[in-house]
Formats: structure tokens, C-alpha cells, sequence
């Protein structure tokens, strides 16, 4: 016997509901209510700079206008960071993602100098392939990094 499928709805509360939202919102609670699957209403509220409160309450609001309800009590992804954070360890542990240490600026300064060259906006950053001593030595020193995924294929050499 198969598990009857479980779709969601995931907006982000850093601004009001669009008709872009609503449309996908309604066709997802269609399709699960068609195959007698569960629909679920999952917060991305992870930006808290942009997250606010009003926004949330206006999307609650909205689905609530279209007559769109939720099977299951909303999740929050930041409800989640636990278990995103394992993830991510296991994907650098296994090689499919990496530590970046490059700042938003600077991410910004190669896209723009790749977009003035012609070239795509994906890069290949510096830290891609780092030797895990300094990874480390950095971490301890408290520079910020994120996570980046090994995708395979051409990109923009970091020069």
C-alpha cells in the first residue's frame, strides 16, 4: 500500500501573498485534495532580517480568503535549523557541498565583473577546494561562511 502524498504551500513572510503564491497555493491544496493526499502550510520564515509578523498574518489571511486550509499544524523552517545543519555536515562530509568564506559583497563584485565580461553569473569560488586546515583555522577565527554545493560542470573561474 502506498503512503498518500503530502504537498505543500511555502511562502515566505518577508512580504505580502501573490498571485504567483496564491496560484501555486491552489493548485497544490487542488491536487492533494484530488488524490486524497494531506496539504501542509510550511513557513519559510529563515530571513529574519525580511520576516515580519504582518506579512505572516496576511498570508494566513489570504489562504484563508481563497478557502485554502492545511491538514497538519504549520511547520517553520526556522523550527528546523537542527536538522538542516546535520544535513549540511553530511553533504560536505560526502563532498557534494563546501564551506565559502566569501562575503555577500564580494559575491556581488564577481557576479557583476562575470556579467561585464559576458560571462554567466555562476563562479566557481576560491574556497571550493580549500585544505580543511584552513577551513578550520578560519572557522576558529570567527569568519562567517556559508555552505555552497559542488555542482558539477563549467563555471566562472574566481579570479
Amino acid at each position: 500500500m502506498t503512503e498518500p502524498i503530502r504537498v505543500r504551500f511555502a511562502p515566505s513572510p518577508t512580504g505580502y501573498l501573490h498571485i504567483g503564491g496564491a496560484r501555486t497555493a491552489i493548485f497544490n491544496w487542488l491536487y492533494a485534495r484530488s488524490k486524497g493526499g494531506k496539504f501542509l502550510l510550511r513557513l519559510e520564515d529563515t530571513d529574519v532580517k525580511r520576516s515580519r509578523p504582518e506579512f505572516e498574518e496576511d498570508i494566513l489571511q489570504a489562504m484563508a480568503w481563497l478557502g485554502l486550509d492545511w491538514d497538519e499544524e504549520p511547520l517553520r523552517q526556522s523550527k528546523r535549523r537542527s536538522f538542516h545543519r546535520e544535513m549540511a555536515d553530511e553533504l560536505m562530509e560526502r563532498g557534494f557541498a563546501y564551506r565559502c568564506f566569501l562575503t555577500a559583497d564580494e559575491v556581488q563584485s564577481i557576479r557583476a565583473r562575470n556579467e561585464a565580461r559576458g560571462d554567466t553569473t555562476a563562479f566557481r569560488s576560491p574556497h571550493r577546494e580549500m585544505d580543511q586546515a584552513e577551513v578550520q583555522r578560519r572557522m576558529e577565527n570567527g569568519e562567517t561562511w556559508v555552505v555552497r554545493f559542488k555542482v558539477p560542470g563549467e563555471a566562472v573561474e574566481y579570479v
